[in-house]
């Protein structure tokens, strides 16, 4: 108990600080998650907007550059040098002023083309593949308005290069001619959409619709540009379409706004990409992080500290109450609690304790008080008797024998049981037994002079006295003092009572070698002094033999169902009008391995007293229902008797135990006979006749045994539920010689007669009875005349062979059912 309290007390502190920090940690990674969501909705929010505006600053960008080229192309057309070097038409002088103007504004490719827009001259290599993009461009700008307005610029591949290119004419002051300008897009437009939008921008260009989209510009680092070209932006939205595309390049999500810039899948497609880092906006600033990581350390040092201190408040009165547990449990209920002041819930725990141990410590009390003395006298009750003889047993061996002297010091038991005791409690009530209880107490007593010898009540009306230090010669010499004591009566509440008592006495070490076996033989010494009226008897081997006898029988009747050692045996029951075999009474039989058969009379009345006869009488009635649907089946319909005896009758339950047998063994009830003696009636008539009225409901046929040598049982029989009386063969034996027995038998004949009984002679042993007894108009007969108990197996051939041999063929064939 000390190391489970002791484990207890070092991991409740440690769990109490990994708690209050574990919550700790988990608030904090709470907060921290929620923070990250937060920040990923804000974002998936935010993004779009920001990107929605990064496009139109792209496209602002792209108008003010087209705005400022279409400018600068106007200067030229409109320069009166220029016209007159078209006028010309003189190729190199034309290339060469293309050259110095486009150079001016900063304009790479400039081409001339005629009215008929047929191109005329190009500085670099000719611009041939750029004459459908010249013709959209000239037809937005010869739209009907006013033309001097009209700001036109077009996204167009040149050599896979993008340029934005402009057209504007040159009149004089009819249209003349075209000036096609071409301005390459280059590193300063992905600058200034940093600059003025904070977006990242991508431009990627392909010639045709099957080629791949390649990267031209891009402020996206190049490990993760490359997702972006690879992207299916086939399906992205037209030109001023708001919304955000998710990427994920090289492993981090790009929230992307795609913005067709030229749509030609002949001559090349140009597409825009604003893009932000979903994880860089969704990602906790550096500081932040620093900051939520020295705010959890700190907060962890400071619920350490706090935990730590708030369990040392906590486990130390703990501790101190884990202590009082140990203290209790070792039987310590004297030492205070303590805590028990406090208000609080500890308090509260160490009060309860308190109030624990106090109730325990009187309950200890009272509960030695009851484990060692009897609470009606007041006397040693039989755990301390045993004590105390052990204790004078052990000091008496320290002693030893003497110097000079063979006596061993000797330890003498006396054992009282009272005499009628039983009987003052039926007549005056069991408080007035318990009184004088008291008063037989106090007589004993008042017998030992000896301080050193005890007088204590084993239980009900059993006594016992042990003598420290006394011999057989001592132990007598009590004896027939506590006698005398008893001479005189004892007077309660006006009542006289006489009280005799049977003594049995012991002594240590002649009759015993230690103190169980010396009050055990004591005790033998008293019940045989009770069975033969002696009043005070010593201990003799002999009387324990018997009761030895006695329990070995007990084992080894238990042993003989177990291992089927019993047999079942059947004696025939006679119509005495026909000869006929009606019915067999049935009986136990014990085939002992060792000892042979086993009469009944050697083990039937000890298994009476012992309440081993139910035993019996169920395997007797289960083998008597199984050998009648042998019997049955060979065409015998008999009736089988069953013994019954008092304990049997007095065991509500035998009518549900017999119709269970009847059912596993599909037997008719009707097929028995259970036989009752007087004797088992008359020790409690109420119960018998509850039992014997189920039975009889159940269908069973009842029979008085041994009629007339009981008790009067003629104001019961009308009552009785009973179908059969059977006259008891001390009668029937000598009814030949005696007429008064033969008168006997003839009054019961005619008394079951008018009562409407079938009657059954048992110890029919001479053909002069059977004819007697056909005279008197008996009905059955049943004794050795006709036939012993026999195995059941022999039952079915006797049978057969008792009808040849006494009746005539004819009778034998209608008695015989085939």
């Amino acid at each position: 108990m000390m190391g489970f309290t002791g484990l207890m007390r070092r991991s409740l502190k440690a769990r109490l600080i990994a708690t209050f920090l574990g919550l700790l940690l988990v608030v904090q990674l709470a907060g921290f998650t929620a923070l990250r969501a937060s920040l990923s909705t804000h974002a998936h929010q935010e993004l779009p907007a920001r990107l929605d505006v990064g496009d139109r600053v792209l496209h602002s960008l792209l108008s003010q550059r087209a705005q400022k080229l279409t400018d600068g192309a106007r200067l030229l057309a409109a320069d009166f040098g220029f016209r007159e070097v078209i006028h010309s038409k003189d190729n190199d002088t034309i290339v060469s002023a293309l050259e110095n103007h486009g150079r001016r504004i900063g304009a790479t490719r400039v081409a001339l083309y005629d009215t008929a827009l047929a191109l005329q001259a190009s500085t670099g290599e000719p611009l041939n593949s750029l004459a459908p993009l010249a013709a959209r461009l000239a037809g937005r700008v010869m739209r009907p308005g006013d033309s001097s307005n009209v700001t036109t610029s077009e996204i167009g591949l040149l050599a896979g290069l993008p340029y934005q290119f402009v057209m504007v004419p040159i009149k004089a002051p009819v249209v003349v001619g075209w000036v096609l300008l071409g301005f390459p897009i280059d590193e300063r437009l992905v600058s200034d959409m940093q600059a003025l939008a904070a977006v990242q921008m991508t431009l990627l260009t392909r010639t045709s619709a099957s080629d791949a989209w390649q990267i031209q510009l891009s402020s996206v680092s190049a490990d993760r540009k490359g997702g972006l070209a690879q992207y299916r932006w086939d399906q992205a939205p037209a030109r001023g379409a708001s919304g955000m595309t998710s990427v994920t390049a090289h492993g981090e999500e790009f929230g992307v706004h795609p913005s067709w810039l030229t749509i030609d899948d002949t001559n090349g497609s140009v597409l825009a990409l604003t893009s932000l880092s979903v994880d860089a906006a969704t990602r906790i600033p550096h500081d932040l992080q620093v900051a939520l990581l020295v705010t959890t350390v700190l907060s962890c040092l400071v619920f350490g500290v706090g935990s730590s201190l708030t369990a040392h408040r906590m486990i130390t009165p703990l501790h101190r109450l884990a202590s009082a547990a140990d203290r209790l449990g070792a039987g310590d209920y004297a030492t205070p609690i303590g805590d028990e002041h406090r208000h609080d819930e500890i308090g509260q725990l160490s009060q309860a304790f308190e109030r624990m141990r106090v109730s325990v410590s009187a309950q200890k009390e009272e509960i030695l008080k009851l484990a060692y003395w009897d609470t009606l006298t007041g006397l040693p009750n039989r755990a301390q008797f045993r004590d105390a003889v052990c204790s004078a047993i052990a000091a008496a061996q320290q002693i030893g024998t003497p110097p000079g002297s063979t006596a061993q010091p000797s330890v003498a038991v006396l054992m009282l049981d009272l005499d009628r005791f039983k009987h003052v409690n039926d007549v005056l009530g069991y408080r007035f037994g318990d009184l004088l209880l008291v008063q037989v107490a106090q007589r004993l007593a008042q017998q030992l002079v000896r301080g050193g010898d005890l007088v204590a009540r084993l239980g009900g009306d059993e006594f016992a006295i042990l003598l420290r230090s006394g011999d057989a010669e001592l132990a007598q010499t009590v004896a027939r003092r506590l006698a005398s004591a008893f001479d005189a009566p004892l007077t309660l509440e006006e009542h006289t009572v006489d009280m005799g008592a049977g003594i049995g006495m012991a002594c240590w070490p002649q009759h015993a070698g230690d103190a169980h076996a010396l009050i055990s033989r004591a005790e033998v010494a008293m019940y045989s002094a009770k069975q033969r009226s002696a009043g005070a008897l010593m201990y003799d081997p002999t009387i324990d033999a018997a009761s030895a006898q006695t329990l070995s029988l007990l084992t080894e009747m238990r042993q003989a169902v177990t291992e089927n050692q019993l047999r079942l045996f059947l004696q025939p029951k006679l119509s005495l009008s026909t000869g006929a075999v009606v019915g067999a009474e049935a009986l136990v039989r014990w085939q002992h391995p060792h000892r042979g058969l086993v009469p009944p009379l050697h083990f039937i009345p000890f298994a009476e007293q012992t309440g081993f006869i139910r035993v019996l009488t169920m395997w007797v009635f289960e083998e008597a229902a199984r050998h009648w649907r042998t019997l049955h089946a060979e065409g015998l319909l008999i009736t089988l008797s069953v013994n019954l005896s008092t304990r049997d009758l007095l065991d509500q339950d035998l009518p549900q135990k017999f119709d269970a047998l009847l059912l596993k063994h599909q037997v008719p009830a009707e097929a028995f006979c259970l036989e009752i003696t007087e004797s088992a009636i008359m020790d409690d008539p109420q119960r018998a006749q509850a039992t014997l009225d189920r039975l009889s409901a159940l269908g069973f046929k009842l029979s008085i045994d041994d009629f007339g040598t009981g008790y009067s049982s003629l104001a019961y029989l009308k009552r009785l539920p009973v179908d059969e009386l059977k006259i008891d063969q001390s009668f029937v034996k000598s009814m030949e010689n005696d007429p008064d027995d033969a008168k006997i038998v003839r009054s019961t004949i005619d008394l079951a007669h008018n009562l409407g009984l079938t009657v059954v002679a048992e110890g029919v042993e001479n053909a002069k009875t059977w004819d007697m007894l056909r005279e008197l108009n008996c009905d059955q007969a049943q004794g050795y005349h006709m036939g012993k108990p026999m195995p059941a197996d022999a039952f079915a051939n006797w049978s057969v062979g008792w009808l040849n041999q006494h009746r005539p063929a004819d009778l034998v064939s209608a008695l015989m059912l085939h």
